[in-house]
């Protein structure tokens, strides 16, 4: 629903101060949860010299870690909270700058800026962490593709197939303005500001990126595997090639190790480069030749 600015900005200060107000909640049930556990290592040295716990301990020491627990999934629970209010913002935000855009009014954003603001886009995407042991972590997490009927929202980041300058096709990051329900077809931006061109194309045409990180300690499978040929994006472009991935990430901050497909090196694939999961995804290559982003 279309939004002034005056109620883009009231809505998201609304938002600043439940941050506000659950950062200061988070911060006293991490007091109250590290005196609970401090409770806990005191009592365990109590009954260590012994090695030999009476039944008066072994009820304190249950009683003790089940409120551990029910204090960990409080904390957890305000945690979340606080992310999806940082959530919300960053919607309002872009839901706001699709409205100016659309009205005429976009901003120029340099090619340096777009870089930066790509790189960090990437770096701060949502990790997904399951609610239980063993959750399956869901579609658009990591290299876990979308469904088949799923259809990106008005402001996705996505890789899209579109003809180039001498008759080839590149695969360029681009971003959903509408997808047209009556022709089954998508509209979207070419996000590199030189470029300001608009396409309209078929689903088949159009990838939706990673929506959240994979985590690499809980959910391995959730990433592209050592060997796997991938399309990633080629640092400070736009544009998608193909490549095999060298190394997976092992901590949640962590990139992958991309070798791209490039015939001035005498291997055949450029030297290992880092690339940010949310630009590294599975899609064919284009048939025809593909001329330079």
């Amino acid at each position: 629903m279309p939004f002034t600015a005056d109620a883009a900005a009231t809505q998201i200060q609304e938002r600043l101060k439940n941050i506000y107000n659950l950062v200061h909640e988070i911060e006293s049930q991490r007091v109250r949860s590290e005196h609970n556990l401090n409770n806990i290592m005191k009592t365990h040295e109590k009954v260590t010299p012994d090695d030999k716990v009476s039944p008066y301990y072994q009820q304190k020491l249950k009683n003790l870690y089940n409120a551990a627990v029910t204090d960990t999934q409080q904390e957890e629970e305000i945690l979340r909270k606080a992310l999806g209010k940082i959530n919300e913002i960053r919607t309002i935000r872009n839901e706001r700058r699709i409205q100016a855009r659309q009205a005429g009014n976009k901003e120029t954003i340099r090619r340096g800026a777009l870089m930066k603001m790509l790189l960090s886009t990437a770096q701060t995407l949502p990790l997904y962490v399951g609610k239980t042991p063993g959750a399956k972590p869901p579609p658009l997490c990591g290299a876990i593709p979308a469904e088949p009927t799923y259809i990106a929202k008005m402001g996705d980041m996505v890789a899209a197939l579109v003809k180039g300058n001498e008759e080839g096709e590149n695969w360029i990051l681009a971003e959903v303005v509408q997808f047209i329900v009556a022709t089954n077809k998508y509209e979207v931006d070419d996000i590199d500001e030189e470029q300001k061109d608009r396409h309209t194309l078929s689903r088949r045409r159009v990838v939706p990126l990673p929506l959240m990180r994979a985590n690499p300690e809980t959910d391995p499978h959730a990433l592209f595997s050592k060997g796997s040929t991938v399309m990633a994006l080629y640092p400070q472009t736009t544009c998608f090639y193909k490549a095999i991935v060298q190394r997976q990430p092992s901590t949640a901050t962590e990139e992958y190790l991309i070798l791209f497909e490039d015939a001035a090196y005498e291997t055949g694939y450029s030297p290992p480069l880092s690339i940010a999961q949310r630009y590294v995804i599975s899609i064919k290559e284009s048939k025809k030749n593909k001329s330079q982003c």
